[in-house]
């Protein structure tokens, strides 16, 4: 009760900042950057709680993102559905395709498991390259109408700013809930040794396939979002790169840490715009830095922030003593 309490706060205090912060932003493209920042969140949370928790590598969750925003696209704009009733069949149909490549997949371990997950990836993205009639192909998939709820129409950035984030905070709290509840500590368990969890009588396939579907649906709820606010979705969004990207905001941000996953989505969704002004040399800066950052922040950035934390909590106890 004492952590659900924590986690409360802490989530409450995190929507407050980020609702207010929109007011300290000098114009939309700011705005833009960190409602794209929060929907990559969304993802990197649930690929943390895969990854982070349970120590299953996937390759292919651009793939579930992509599914999720190619099926509430297409349902939305060719056959007139309602946007709530698309966004949730994107979000069911991607929990039912998590489900059933999970099953055979997460019997594959390590590396097979990433070149599994890589392949299914890799099928996605070719199937949305070549079915130009259903996706639009290469050239992407327009007019994709803007979200409306109830009648109320989020077509303004800062509009559209406020439900993503409100949509982020909710999934950081259920995560939270999740890795500090009985299912945490059988994934927690599960990532330490398969062998050692399973003598103690977890079902090691039952709770595998379920943070696979979770974070599956958590990158699927990404996509619908994703694609009612660009009104425009195209297959270079969603193939490999974007998996490697996803994976490096985990580390980076910090593995087996929820607030590491946001931190790390942020930074590595901020940095290419920001080394923008560089041109023909921002690929290299980029490399560079998170060369820099593995190197000195072993635990990721939230690793870092807390390593610093505790060096001046400890400093302000011996001024304390001292006195």
């Amino acid at each position: 009760m004492k952590k659900f309490r924590t986690d409360l706060f802490s989530c409450s205090g995190f929507l407050i900042l980020l609702l207010v912060l929109p007011k300290f932003l000098t114009n939309d493209y700011y705005t833009n950057t960190l409602t794209l920042s929060w929907i990559h969140a969304i993802i990197a949370v649930g690929l943390n709680l895969l990854i982070g928790y349970a120590g299953q590598i996937s390759l292919g969750h651009a793939a579930f993102y992509g599914i999720a925003a190619y099926t509430t696209a297409i349902l939305t704009t060719t056959f007139s559905l309602p946007i709530i009733a698309g966004m949730l069949a994107g979000i069911i149909v991607v929990a039912i395709v998590a489900y059933l490549i999970g099953i055979p997949t997460l019997k594959l371990k390590g590396h097979y498991l990433a070149m599994g997950t890589l392949g299914f990836g890799i099928i996605v993205y070719i199937f949305f390259n070549e079915t130009i009639s259903i996706t639009g192909g290469p050239s992407g998939f327009t007019g994709i109408p803007r979200l409306n709820i109830f009648g109320f129409k989020f077509d303004s950035d800062l509009s559209y700013y406020y439900v993503v984030t409100v949509v982020l905070t909710l999934i950081i709290f259920v995560s939270l809930n999740i890795i500090n509840s009985r299912i945490g500590r059988a994934l927690r368990a599960i990532h330490t040794s398969e062998s050692a969890a399973q003598i103690a009588g977890i079902d090691i396939s039952k709770y595998k396939l379920f943070v696979f579907v979770l974070s599956a649906i958590f990158a699927a709820i990404a996509g619908v979002l994703y694609a009612h606010y660009l009104s425009f979705v195209a297959p270079s969004s969603f193939g490999f790169n974007f998996s490697i990207e996803l994976l490096a905001m985990v580390v980076l941000g910090g593995m087996a840490n929820i607030w590491g996953a946001v931190a790390g989505a942020l930074f590595l969704t901020v940095l290419p715009e920001f080394l923008r002004t560089f041109e023909n040399i921002e690929i290299l800066l980029y490399g560079a830095i998170l060369i820099v950052c593995m190197i000195f922040l072993p635990g990721g950035i939230a690793g870092g922030i807390f390593k610093i934390m505790k060096i001046f909590k400890r400093e302000k106890a011996v001024d304390a003593e001292k006195q």
